[in-house]
Order: structure tokens, then sequence, then C-alpha cells
């Protein structure tokens, strides 16, 4: 076993981990952070998608021992309290969802490239998304729920 301290959504967690654990199983069932879900295990599908200093990574391929020193957000993390972030709503409103296993990855994708490109395309918000799918919907309106969450950022 390994002591690690882990910063996730804020907050500093000292834990023993097993060299070999995977930040997707540390968050999960040492921090109980259940919203990140385990879909391929491979780094594949993106449903295991947080964001590590502002950027999405596969939780699945992350060792937790590698995430010391970084800033990890779940979704958990995204919300303020009662009020969602304007991604979350989008998703919500629009319908960008419909099983929702893939629903969180795919909303810390749409949030880390609205953070680094406040008004992309359409071309662009797929790309952006491409790692992440969905097996529920065709994509439509994830794409209506980006750009729905590109006009909440506005203000």
């Amino acid at each position: 076993m390994k002591q690690i301290r882990l910063k996730v959504n804020g907050l500093s967690h000292e834990l023993e981990v097993k060299p070999w654990a995977t930040l997707l199983d540390t968050l999960r069932e040492d921090l109980g952070l259940t919203g990140t879900k385990e879909g391929c295990g491979q780094g594949e599908c993106g449903a295991c998608t947080v964001l590590m200093d502002g950027k999405p990574v596969n939780a699945c391929l992350i060792l937790a021992m590698e995430a010391q020193g970084k800033e990890i957000l779940t979704i958990e993390g995204l919300a303020q309290g009662d009020e969602l972030h304007p991604v979350q709503q989008a998703f919500v409103d629009i319908g960008g969802m419909q099983c929702g296993f893939c629903t969180p990855g795919m909303v810390l994708s749409a949030k880390a490239l609205l953070d680094e490109k406040p008004e992309p395309t359409d071309e662009e918000i797929r790309k952006g998304l491409e790692g992440n799918f969905c097996r529920c919907t065709g994509y439509t309106k994830i794409i209506e729920s980006v750009r729905a969450a590109v006009e909440r950022m506005k203000g």
C-alpha cells in the first residue's frame, strides 16, 4: 500500500492505495464519487472522463499515484451547491442524455472544450467530444446541448 494525497473537487484527501489502483477505482471505491463511470476499462469510451489540471483524461488509464499534485475535477464537483454548471443545465434542458451513463464524461469533456474555446464551431464540438461515446443518442442533442451551454456561459 502507498500513502498518497489527492486533491479532488477542491478537497485534499490522504489515502492508502495499492500501487496499481487506478484513479477511477480510487474515486469510486475510496472516495465514493460514483458519478465517474467505468465503461470499457481501456480508455476507449470516455465514460470515466475526469478533468486533471483542466484537461480531460480517462481515469481508468491513470494510476491514482500519478494524480498526486494534480487538480482533479469529477462531475460531483462541477455544480455549485444546488446550482448546476451551465453545461450540466444545458444537457438537462436540451435532452443531451438518455440513459445518462456517458453523460458525466461527456459534460466534463464539453466543459474542458468551452474553457479552451468559448465559442466553438460544431466541428470543434465534435472534435472536443470525440473520445466520448454514447450508445443511446445520435449525438444531435449532445451537440445542441453544448451549443446551448455556450449561450448560457456568455451570460
